[in-house]
């Protein structure tokens, strides 16, 4: 025989045992809908989410109602958030929500959603390094303070309102902030009218953020560019006037340390004494 054929016999034998072997799925089969939520915590315990993934959604599979199955819905969304599948993650908490909207676990799914967006598109560095995220695409953001609001509007005696609350604040002040870095480039590439926009943007629907001082500022240098006197003196008076009053204190001193405001002061020749 030619060892050729030989080859196919081996390699067509080789299959077939193969395909004989167990398969993942085949050694779960006859497993109880508790025996597959036990084994699915355990693993996402271990730290081996993608197991976890797999026991929660063969379990929604083979047993779709019960305690068991409703807890896998929401338990699988938090395994693949730890897996790093953002998409997935929000998909699964977005059907734990329509399908039980008024579950008690409904505030943790939103809550979840929230954890999702804030820290998505953060990489690996900067999730253990302080990093300047009003720099980066808002879009994660928006959705996560959208989702963090849900948890204090819907939600306010649940245990996540309280952190949700404090997240709210530090992204309000995150878009807030880039507000003012889209402003600034537009004043950087001669595009007044557009930075003043901005700045009055973040002036009007950013009150109480560090954020406003530096508002303001933009609309003082923008609006001297375009020879509007009027409006660069209102915008002069309400910064002297919250400056006189300390409103701005605290959160100027952090911004000067960034070196936020320090150029337009002196571009604009005011007086921080």
């Amino acid at each position: 025989m030619s060892r050729l054929l030989w080859t196919l016999l081996l390699v067509t034998t080789l299959l077939s045992a193969c395909s004989l072997l167990p398969s993942d799925e085949d050694k779960t089969k006859g497993w109880s809908a508790n025996k597959l939520y036990v084994e699915a915590t355990d693993s996402m315990r271990a730290g081996d989410y993608e197991q976890a993934i797999k026991y929660y959604e063969t379990l929604q599979s083979r047993y779709p109602f019960g305690r068991y199955a409703t807890a896998a819905q929401l338990n699988v969304a938090y395994a693949y958030y730890k897996f790093d599948e953002p998409d997935s993650a929000l998909a699964a908490a977005d059907r734990f929500i329509k399908l039980h909207p008024r579950h008690e676990a409904a505030a943790y799914a939103y809550y979840l959603k929230g954890l999702v967006n804030f820290n998505r598109n953060l990489g690996f560095l900067e999730r253990f390094l302080p990093t300047d995220t009003s720099q980066r695409d808002p879009a994660a953001s928006l959705g996560a303070y959208q989702d963090f609001s849900a948890v204090v509007k819907q939600f306010p005696h649940s245990v996540y309102a309280e952190d949700a609350r404090k997240r709210l604040v530090y992204l309000r002040n995150t878009l807030a902030r880039h507000e003012v870095h889209v402003a600034r480039y537009y004043l950087d590439r001669g595009a007044y009218l557009a930075a003043a926009n901005r700045a009055v943007g973040v002036v009007e629907g950013h009150q109480r953020t560090p954020a406003v001082r530096d508002a303001l500022l933009i609309m003082i240098a923008a609006y001297d560019k375009l020879g509007m006197e009027e409006l660069s003196r209102d915008a002069r008076r309400v910064l002297t006037e919250n400056e006189r009053q300390g409103t701005f204190a605290e959160d100027a001193q952090k911004l000067e340390e960034k070196g936020w405001s320090r150029a337009l002061w002196e571009s604009l020749g005011l007086d921080k004494d």
